[in-house]
């Protein structure tokens, strides 16, 4: 049985990709550490912002506000590319078990971006001694 899978298309659809993710993060061997050890008992506050940060992306429906570079908060996390592998790995197969689409496609290509520009800056600041920016 061939069933054709739905787009993204509102805040339950979103919803559902980062709860997923997320759950399948806080059990992978190589990502539940770094992100358990930062987040400690923040998960619920987390996953809203996550929430409001791809309902603004993927549904133009603007929820999400941050003061400041969303990357600040990344900046000193213990991950090589390795990890960002790993997240890009879960993160595409979270969205291609539940959506197929246009928003689907769009959300794949905004996480790989996202990771390869955390990534390249985490390498920066690992190798000069500045301060990110607010």
């Amino acid at each position: 049985m061939n069933l054709k899978m739905n787009d993204i298309t509102n805040l339950d659809d979103v919803k559902l990709v980062v709860d997923s993710f997320y759950e399948k993060v806080r059990k992978d061997e190589q990502l539940k550490d770094v992100f358990n050890n930062v987040i400690q008992d923040r998960w619920p506050a987390h996953l809203e912002k996550m929430y409001r940060f791809w309902q603004t992306v993927l549904l133009d429906e603007h929820t999400y506000t941050y003061h400041g570079s969303p990357f600040v908060p990344h900046a000193k996390l213990p991950v090589v590319v390795e990890h960002f592998n790993q997240w890009l790995k879960l993160f595409y197969a979270t969205v291609d078990e539940n959506f197929a689409g246009e928003k689907a496609d769009r959300m794949k290509w905004q996480g790989q971006r996202m990771a390869e520009m955390f990534h390249s800056k985490i390498e920066y600041y690992k190798k000069n001694p500045s301060i990110p920016l607010l």
